[in-house]
This record gives C-alpha cells, structure tokens and sequence, in this order.
C-alpha cells in the first residue's frame, strides 16, 4: 500500500485492543530482534497501556488506518507545558514504509497548536531506526539513561524521611521540580497522588525530593543525589523494566549497581524546543 492512502484520525476507547496488541508486538519484534527483554512484557499489558491513554484526558491521541485497518498510534502526554511522546508504535506487516514518520509530525503538530514551549521522549538505544528518524525530526540528543532493575534496597537512610506524599505535598513537590527542571510536572504529581503512588523525601524539616512512584512510567526529583537515593532505597519494588537513572550522574549510577540493581538496557533521552540542563539529581519517566 501508497503511504498516500494512509489515514489518520483521533483515537477512542474501541481502539484499545488492537492498538495494544500492535503495541505489544512491535516493542516486542524490535526487542527480539536485539535480544533485549521487552519493555511490554505482554498482549495484555499493551492493551492495558494504551487504554489508559485512550481514555485518559491529559493525553492526546492518534491513530494510523491502512486500507480499514489499524496500522498504529501514537500519543502525547499533555500533563505539563513540556509534553512527552508515546508510546509510538507501528505494526509489524507496515514498519519502514513512512507511518511512524506521519505519527510522529502529527504529535509534533499538536504540540506546535497548544503553543507547547518543548516535546521530549525516551527511545532504547538499541534501535537504531528511532534514533534516526526522530534526529530527522529535529530532535537533539541530551542524555543516555540507564534502565535499571533489582531487588528492593529497602532501608532507610539517616536524615532522610520517606513518606507517602498527601495532597497538601503538590506545591512542594513542583517547586522542586522548578529548581532542579524549569518547569514543574504537577499534572503527573496530581495523577501518582490519586493513586496512591507518590512519594516524598524530607530533610531538615522541609520536601527536598519526590517521586511519582519508583516505576519506568514513572519520575523522579531530588535537590541532591543523597535526596533520589533515599527515595529509590525506601522503594517496595521498580515497576515495569525498571527505573531510568541519567548515566551522566555517574555517583548515582554507581551506587544503584552497589546495591543490586543492574542495567538492563541503555535510553537516549531526545527533546525539541525548551530544555533546561538539570540543576540537581532527577530520574526521568519513559515519556521523559
């Protein structure tokens, strides 16, 4: 089939399945074809992923149909003023004849009509094809992330308390993450707060760091590395693939391995438009 003929529309809630399963498939193709374990484990937790997506409304959506059928989607997380893309994913029988690229403008055009300052994503470093199309796209390389996994750490650290954090925590938490990113991520703090997910670190008395839970679909802030460490050893388990800890904060890194935790995959962390240089010790989501 012409690229020509392919169509893209908004997505719904009906897409769920077979967006997941091509989700699933696709990650899962490319992982395999590496020999890396796949960051979608199964049908089941693609179908999952993207029906959160789907019907959640800080996320904007969008679907590719070949002939009547779904080929693929894409999605941008509206959460913050920075947006993050994905997850971005194309049918197997269709990879390499041009419909990631659309998927891709399309989000990049959204981004462009709410006045978004910046777009960032995460892409394994394994695959080299994302890497080029989305340095075609215009975006910039600004970090390798190592995704991490283990055993939960599991103690405390002196002078550092580890609490679930409360509504009361927002403010806090997003003039953390100004000081450290400059921009705050309130609507995913929002989000980890009605699920029960989030997390603070307190020292002397006041929040030096959060995080949203210790997940890969997860982030975290800290004013100081000892802050992101408290925070990753208090964690009952790293959800998903794992945590992504910068291999830029060589200290932090270091110290994850010391405790168990291994690497289990490198990422390149990717933006267009607005990005501040870290002024402090961060983990990033998979969405960025």
């Amino acid at each position: 089939m012409a690229i020509v003929d392919l169509i893209l529309r908004p997505g719904t809630a009906d897409d769920a399945a077979e967006c997941g399963r091509i989700c699933y498939e696709a990650f899962a193709g490319i992982a395999k074809e590496h020999a890396f374990p796949p960051d979608i484990p199964s049908p089941d937790v693609g179908v999952a992923l993207i029906e959160a997506a789907l019907t959640h409304p800080g996320f904007y959506s969008v679907v590719a149909e070949l002939d009547g059928r779904i080929v693929g989607s894409n999605f941008l997380d509206e959460r913050s003023i920075v947006v993050g893309v994905g997850p971005v994913t194309v049918d197997p029988t269709v990879q390499n004849a041009g419909v990631g690229r659309r998927l891709m403008l399309d989000v990049m055009e959204r981004a462009d009509e709410r006045g978004a300052p910046g777009i960032r994503l995460l892409q394994s470093g394994y695959h080299n094809r994302s890497f080029s199309l989305y340095m075609s796209l215009g975006f910039a390389h600004r970090a390798t992330v190592a995704c991490v996994q283990g055993a939960p750490i599991g103690r405390a650290m002196p002078g550092y308390e580890v609490r679930e954090a409360t509504d009361a925590d927002l403010g806090a938490c997003n003039d953390v993450c100004r000081q450290v990113h400059g921009v705050d991520r309130g609507g995913e703090v929002a989000d980890a707060l009605k699920q029960g997910t989030a997390r603070v670190v307190e020292r002397a008395g006041r929040v030096t760091g959060y995080a949203t839970d210790l997940a890969f679909f997860a982030h975290a802030v800290g004013e100081t590395v000892p802050d992101l460490q408290a925070l990753i050893a208090a964690a009952p388990q790293f959800g998903g693939p794992g945590i992504l800890v910068p291999a830029g904060d060589s200290a932090l890194l270091r110290w994850c391995m010391s405790n168990g935790l291994k690497v289990v995959q490198l990422m390149s962390l990717m933006t267009i438009g607005l990005y501040n240089r870290p002024d402090g010790a961060y983990l990033p989501s998979i969405l960025y």
